[in-house]
């Protein structure tokens, strides 16, 4: 086995030269540098994000505790939000289980970063000012959800049923050897073999105005068809960021909670603690606000054009 690092100093001294320009960029707008825990006596209940357990034992004490690393700091950041913050970043290692590939490490570095009063447009803006900053590209592309689906594949994402999505699927060559009766499965498989190479251009694309279904921690605007205020990042047809206008209803978000450890138990998956500090913060009374988290790891693969994740880390896993 090597002891080498697999990233070349070159990539270091560029990567030490982009964390630079991002603290410098938020510094000049005011925005605020945080540091949160690491280790959390709960994760996130998303039954398709695995967290990292960590086993912790008081010196003297028999009793162990099963800690886990944190997939984002997001619930961390959001407590301090509504402590009063203000705008904050982060720069801070996340970890996730069983995430090993070309585009994935189980530790790797993100950005997070909160701003009070914006929308999920303005922090689109946001965004592209910093994407145009580290990649010297012009402004990225904009496209709803709806439109992606519809320009690409002719169906809308929204309306469309089980049979029309399975349908589409297949025209367009996937096929699968189980039957799927999740919508969201369906439109998954869509963007990712359909629509995401579309967005294979030199240029980042934002992709906005997700389905309710898919909200995760966003707010749900009431229109017609009712939508969630969230978006997604594409540079070179690779995610790298997803933002949400953010759920501000502790009760709702409760609800989203119990609905996702009813989804891990139906896929045999071990419960998550629901974080309570967190719903106590949102009861306490989050601003409104938006949020974004930007993987860095892979935008530096991106900018560097490597052709793995582990060139661009000291020492890949």
């Amino acid at each position: 086995m090597s002891w080498k690092p697999t990233a070349s100093f070159k990539t270091l001294h560029t990567r030490a030269k982009i964390l630079a320009q991002v603290r410098d960029f938020f510094s000049k707008r005011n925005v605020l540098e945080v540091q949160t825990p690491l280790l959390s006596s709960t994760s996130v209940t998303d039954p398709y994000i695995q967290s990292i357990p960590a086993i912790f034992q008081k010196t003297g004490s028999q009793i162990q505790e099963t800690l886990y690393l944190q997939t984002s700091p997001e619930y961390a950041m959001k407590r301090l939000l509504a402590a009063g913050s203000g705008p904050i970043f982060q720069i801070c290692k996340a970890f996730r289980q069983g995430e090993v590939g070309t585009f994935h490490q189980p530790e790797f570095t993100m950005l997070e970063w909160y701003r009070p009063d914006f929308n999920h447009h303005d922090l689109m803006n946001e965004m592209d000012d910093l994407l145009q900053l580290v990649l010297n590209k012009g402004k990225a592309e904009r496209l709803s959800y709806a439109a992606a689906f519809v320009n690409t594949v002719g169906i809308n994402p929204h309306f469309a049923s089980l049979e029309e999505l399975s349908f589409c699927a297949k025209k367009n060559g996937i096929l699968v050897n189980s039957t799927i009766t999740d919508r969201d499965a369906w439109l998954d498989l869509i963007l990712t073999h359909c629509i995401e190479p579309h967005f294979a251009n030199n240029h980042p694309v934002f992709l906005y105005d997700f389905p309710i279904s898919q909200a995760a921690l966003a707010k749900i605007r009431n229109e017609d068809p009712p939508v969630a205020s969230r978006f997604e990042v594409y540079y070179k047809g690779i995610e790298l960021a997803n933002g949400f206008h953010e759920l501000q209803d502790s009760d709702e978000q409760r609800r989203r909670f119990e609905n996702n450890l009813h989804q891990r138990n139906k896929l045999d998956l071990s419960p998550i603690p629901i974080d309570e500090h967190f719903l106590a913060a949102l009861s306490h009374g989050l601003p409104d606000c938006s949020g974004v988290a930007l993987g860095l790891d892979r935008l530096l693969m991106l900018i560097l054009s490597a052709e793995n994740i582990r060139e661009v880390v000291s020492f890949g896993f």
